[in-house]
């Protein structure tokens, strides 16, 4: 094995022992519990929820199958991680070279566009309704 090789799949184990750390925090701890998860400091500066606002607090109830919980935490980070997701297989593991059409559709100049403009117009809504 060469030592590029052998240097990508350190970096790997690397990236999914540090994943793995993450979701366990994430499992055992709530983070509107814990002092340890850090707060938005765009909500402390403004009192406005950004809409990144409880995403932490909707991945600890997705780990524990509570979508409605989710949900009511931000909805958007339900429609973002498979977006995320389909992201990380297109871009890492060659999912770009069997579905070329795929990613120009979900990640070209447009798809970019709305996906950053749906971000912004939910963050508006979830401080005006």
């Amino acid at each position: 094995m060469d030592r590029d090789t052998r240097f990508k799949l350190l970096i790997g184990a690397a990236i999914s022992l540090m994943l793995v750390a993450v979701v366990f925090m994430f499992y055992t701890f709530d983070p509107g519990d814990m002092p340890l998860f850090p707060k938005c400091p765009f909500l402390l500066v403004t009192g406005y929820e950004c809409p990144g606002c409880g995403s932490q607090r909707a991945v600890h109830d997705l780990l524990h199958l509570d979508l409605k919980g989710a949900f009511s935490q931000n909805a958007l980070i339900l429609f973002l991680i498979p977006y995320i997701l389909l992201g990380i297989y297109l871009g890492f593991f060659n999912g770009k070279h069997h579905f070329p059409r795929l990613e120009k559709l979900f990640f070209g100049k447009w798809a970019a566009i709305i996906v950053v403009s749906g971000i912004i117009i939910y963050g508006v809504l979830r401080n005006v309704v």
